[in-house]
Order: structure tokens, then C-alpha cells, then sequence
């Protein structure tokens, strides 16, 4: 045998196992990037600030601004009343008649019994 014959077989050896240890890394890099995507992926939606934390975050918010909106009305409800006891003297005299049960001299007020509360 030649020695140009097995430095040609020598030369084509080397060069399909380097082919293969190219390929072989290729389909682990290849792995590796499909592992890590998956990763990334399944962060993005269950991750601490993913998908369905935003979701749950947005449902929250749209949960308070509806008791916002609520309490707000509810306030001015209440201002409206506190301005109304301190200018008009009919108002006065109502929450007194309702809440402190005032009468007028020769009025006769029936209460009727609360039925206690069945267990």
C-alpha cells in the first residue's frame, strides 16, 4: 500500500468523524435550544409575572375599581346627607325622628316588637 493511498484513507477517516462530532453537537445544541425554549415558554405563562398572573392581576383590578366605584358613590351619598343636616332644619328633624325616636309634644309613637332571629 501506498503511503499517499492511507494518508488518503487516514485524511477521509478524520474527516467523516469530525462530520459526525458535528452532527452530534449539532443535535445537542439543537436539543438544548428546544429545552430552553420550552423553559422560557412555560415561564411566560405560569411564571411569578406570566400570563396567568396577569390575567389573576387583571381581574383583581377590575374587581377594585368596581368597589371603588361603589365606595365613591357611597361617599358622596353620605356628604350629600352631612350637607343636608348641616343647612336644612327638616332633615334634622327627621334623622332625630328616625334615629333617636324624638317626638313632638302630644305625639304618641307605637313601636312594634323585632321577631328574634331564627337559628
Amino acid at each position: 500500500m501506498s503511503p499517499s493511498l492511507s494518508l488518503h484513507r487516514l485524511t477521509s477517516a478524520a474527516a467523516r468523524m469530525g462530520e459526525k462530532a458535528y452532527q452530534r453537537r449539532r443535535r445537542m445544541a439543537t436539543g438544548a435550544v428546544g429545552v430552553l425554549a420550552l423553559m422560557l415558554g412555560y415561564h411566560v405563562v405560569f411564571g411569578r409575572n406570566g400570563l396567568t398572573a396577569f390575567q389573576q392581576k387583571r381581574m383583581d383590578t377590575k374587581s377594585l375599581d368596581a368597589q371603588l366605584g361603589d365606595l365613591t358613590k357611597e361617599n358622596e351619598r353620605l356628604h350629600a346627607h352631612v350637607e343636608r343636616l348641616k343647612s336644612d332644619p327638616n332633615a334634622i328633624e327627621h334623622e332625630a325622628r328616625e334615629e333617636l325616636h324624638y317626638t313632638r309634644p302630644g305625639e304618641v309613637i307605637y313601636t312594634l316588637p323585632v321577631e328574634p332571629a331564627k337559628h
